[in-house]
């Protein structure tokens, strides 16, 4: 097993490790601006990995803000791992996932964000969009790029297997096979238009943790996916038995 590293934006890498055993692969992103930013821990498990792609970019000492869309597994997992090995690095992430779970969680104390707050990190301007529920967890929000128009967009069209580090073909489909597989996004009436509000932004990459980084319309997939939920939110609604539990 290893850490694929590749460039996938100026300064902006994509670090994939493809997990054999359950055939998933996880991304991380590194944003290595004057304070470096990593977007997604990654497992306790694979840090040694991890961490190793992140030195051939910059020193792992000097990493300076650890951040992800909401607390899980793999999302930041390894989370006190990077604390240590980066002395001067702060979690970031928004004030309910700090209030509720990081405050308690880190071992040192995290920076909240607010909705639409703007994070400088010398070269790259990383704004904190809330997005609860979407596409799970209260605390659930994202980081965009202003500088390289890149979303980073967690657990969004997320899809099962191996893949590639960039593509153009589309990613709606296999992101709605997969949902309608593992029913892991949260079906809220307003997911599809929290969604469709992303589509909104000035999107050049879409930066999937659980897939190939996205450089074809944006905008069209974002809508694409909102129009899903919204099929998924209607039909649990009509469904005799009431909304799935």
């Amino acid at each position: 097993m290893e850490t694929r590293l590749t460039e996938i934006a100026p300064d902006v890498y994509q670090l994939t490790t493809h997990l054999a055993d359950v055939d998933f692969s996880l991304n991380q992103y590194l944003v290595s601006g004057t304070e470096p930013l990593l977007f997604h821990t990654g497992l306790r498990g694979i840090f040694p990995l991890v961490s190793y792609a992140v030195s051939r970019v910059v020193p792992v000492d000097q990493l300076r803000w650890i951040a992800f869309g909401h607390v899980e597994a793999d999302e930041c997992g390894s989370m006190n791992e990077w604390l240590r090995v980066a002395p001067h690095s702060t979690v970031v992430q928004g004030r309910i996932g700090c209030g509720v779970s990081i405050a308690d969680l880190a071992d040192r104390s995290p920076r909240p964000l607010a909705d639409g707050e703007v994070l400088d990190i010398g070269g790259h301007r990383m704004r904190w969009i809330d997005t609860p529920h979407v596409p799970h967890a209260w605390e659930a929000g994202l980081l965009y790029d202003e500088t390289t128009r890149t979303l980073f967009c967690g657990d969004l069209f997320g899809r099962a297997g191996a893949y590639p580090a960039a593509t153009t073909d589309d990613i709606v489909a296999p992101a709605i096979t997969t949902d309608e597989v593992f029913r892991a996004s949260s079906l809220a009436p307003n997911s599809g238009a929290t969604i469709r509000s992303l589509a909104e932004l000035e999107v050049d990459t879409l930066a999937l943790m659980h897939g190939p980084a996205f450089t074809g319309d944006c905008r069209a997939a974002l809508l694409d996916l909102a129009d899903d939920f919204d099929r998924r939110v209607a039909g649990e609604l009509a469904s005799p038995t009431g909304p799935a539990v």
